[in-house]
């Protein structure tokens, strides 16, 4: 079984496998405003723990400025029953940013990043349901947390004019 681990673990290393770690940012603090609600917490939080870049609350003071352009949820009906009752629904959560110097440069132009997540429905478990959109907007946030985190950590410095 010994055995077994270690030809694993060569394996893994040899291919060049490596655990995530923390992101490397390219700037040292950042000002992330709104930070005590939905994404801008999650991500406050994730840059506190995950990365060596401070979150500073004076925007004079931070090398990035993290501005959020639209955070939205929707919910949009996809099929209907033979008797005109919903069967299927689409949560849509979308969050617009650009992440700038403040200055006039920009690490990011402004993206866009949409998630959604197909549901079905059925009268006769509206509670269960309400918990369940909960629950998948919860895990669409810290999904978009992610992916927010990886354009942040590929973003170039802007350049010095």
């Amino acid at each position: 079984m010994r055995a077994l681990a270690v030809v694993l673990a060569l394996a893994l290393w040899g291919c060049g496998f490596q655990l995530r770690g923390t992101a490397e940012l390219p700037f040292e603090s950042v000002f992330v405003p709104s930070a005590n609600q939905g994404v801008a917490l999650d991500l406050k939080r994730n840059i506190q723990s995950g990365t060596r870049t401070r979150v500073v609350d004076d925007i004079r003071a931070a090398q990035a400025v993290l501005d959020f352009t639209q955070e939205t949820r929707e919910k949009h009906i996809l099929s209907l029953t033979g008797t005109g009752r919903v069967r299927e629904y689409q949560l849509r959560y979308r969050v617009g940013f650009r992440l700038h110097d403040g200055k006039g440069g920009e690490f990011l132009p402004v993206n866009l990043i949409e998630l959604t997540r197909e549901v079905t429905y059925a009268d006769a478990d509206i509670l269960a349901k309400e918990t369940e959109d909960q629950l998948l907007y919860r895990e669409m946030q810290f999904d978009m947390m992610q992916q927010i985190m990886r354009r942040m950590a590929a973003a170039q410095r802007p350049r010095t004019q």
